[in-house]
């Protein structure tokens, strides 16, 4: 199914260059792409987004398999007019499971993409992680162009 596919796709991007990063960085090494705005920071990442719940694995391997497990019934279900939400649905697959395979194989996340917005330093992140907040994104877009549409058909 096309969702899988996006899955398989973001899975493959992020682990590749995870590999890129680690069997070329030295931790907290760093590449210039665009001055003061972005750069490749090879990074390590115990816990969940901003570094909270360090080394809980048992927890992130529990919340993954429910959420992957979720996401797959939920594909499954799907109406074939849903497209927009499948596309979320699998951008979040993707990334669920990319960063699973880097808490199983590596007992930590790489990470490193180090962004600056407007001078603020975000904290640095990785394919699976954009993957996941792009899904997020499909998913309130679908919500909102579902939602006028009832309202409009009312």
């Amino acid at each position: 199914m096309f969702y899988y596919l996006i899955a398989l796709v973001v899975i493959a991007i992020d682990q590749f260059t995870k590999w890129l990063v680690v069997t070329n960085m030295k931790i907290g090494e760093s590449i210039t792409i665009i001055p003061n705005v972005l750069y490749i920071t090879s990074h390590r990442n115990r816990g969940a987004a901003w570094g909270i719940l360090q080394g809980q694995f048992w927890l992130f391997y529990l919340i993954t398999i429910i959420v992957v497990i979720g996401l797959v019934i939920y594909i499954q279900r799907l109406p074939r007019e849903e497209r927009l939400f499948g596309i979320a649905l699998g951008f979040m697959l993707g990334g669920a499971i990319g960063n699973f395979i880097d808490r199983l194989v590596r007992k930590e996340v790489v990470d490193f993409i180090h962004t600056y917005i407007f001078t603020y330093d975000f904290p640095i992140f990785n394919i699976a992680d954009s993957a996941l907040s792009i899904g997020v994104a499909l998913v309130f877009l679908h919500t909102f162009v579902t939602g006028a549409k009832e309202k409009g058909n009312q």
